[in-house]
């Protein structure tokens, strides 16, 4: 373990890094984030580092995938943590560049990824996802890694990225990691940190409600009355609205009536402070 994480800010510099340890012959994994780290995000650097000789973490709020009443002047920025975790955490390199770094006066170019990117967070959020395509691409090209990891508790945002980077034919490999969860199910996430003690106790419910979807797909249920049974489920908890409670085709996200096939139960849900997001893996039975 290191008891300090470089810091890099430019892209000059990230790529001049990042070129002396590919003339090594070393493997780079590109990690990012939006930083107010926890055990997720150190997760995937964990993985990084079992899949690649060197680590890159990013740490940049990106405007761009917010909108205007969202929670980007109040989303956590913690620096200084951050790179202690990171240090502990075995990684080499925090990429932490400013906005004009990343967005120079003039910028004036946006990735936009059909068909996966609509729906679900897409129709909640919009522009989102072309926020998250645009940013994603920037930091590959500016690091250019060998491998990129992701969290699969952003599955719709994962399966964007997985689209981007195969139309595109960027040379890198998207790697997605399994959500890590609190003891109860519930999903790490930077926005938990928005909840109060009793919206806390109240949040597990999402993933209860997701397994008990997925109970009842496996025994033949109709995905469309199962998801109704959730929604009112959640909202009797005491969540504030549900955004969104579905089942999708796990790779294209085509919406399904029946589990006859891998697919994905998804949910995002508003408690009062935070909007959450979960999803679940479900698998038909083999015959």
């Amino acid at each position: 373990m290191s008891e300090t994480v470089d810091i890099i800010r430019s892209v000059a510099e990230l790529r001049a890094r990042v070129r002396y340890w590919r003339d090594q012959g070393l493997s780079v994994a590109l990690v990012p984030t939006m930083g107010a780290l926890h055990d997720g995000h150190l997760t995937l650097v964990k993985a990084a580092l079992e899949l690649a000789d060197r680590v890159v973490t990013s740490v940049f709020v990106n405007p761009t995938q917010f909108g205007p009443n969202e929670d980007f002047s109040r989303y956590p920025r913690q620096e200084e943590q951050d790179a202690g975790l990171l240090a502990d955490g075995g990684c080499h390199v925090l990429y932490a560049p400013t906005v004009t770094e990343m967005y120079p006066a003039g910028f004036a170019t946006s990735i936009h990824v059909g068909a996966v990117s609509e729906g679900l967070c897409g129709d909640i959020r919009p522009g989102h996802f072309d926020g998250v395509a645009t940013v994603v691409t920037k930091l590959l090209l500016q690091c250019q890694p060998h491998l990129a990891l992701f969290g699969e508790k952003d599955w719709q945002q994962l399966t964007v990225l997985r689209h981007l980077v195969r139309d595109l034919d960027l040379p890198v490999e998207v790697v997605g990691v399994p959500t890590v969860r609190e003891v109860d199910g519930l999903a790490r996430s930077s926005r938990n940190a928005y909840l109060s003690a009793a919206e806390r106790s109240i949040a597990p419910v999402l993933f209860k409600v997701l397994n008990q979807i997925a109970d009842g797909l496996r025994q033949g249920g109709a995905a469309e009355e199962l998801c109704r049974q959730g929604i009112a489920q959640v909202l009797e908890a005491g969540f504030l609205s549900v955004d969104y409670l579905e089942v999708r085709a796990a790779d294209t996200l085509e919406r399904l009536t029946r589990l006859d096939q891998p697919a994905r139960i998804l949910v995002a849900a508003r408690l009062h402070g935070a909007r959450l997001i979960d999803n679940l893996a479900v698998e038909p039975a083999h015959a």
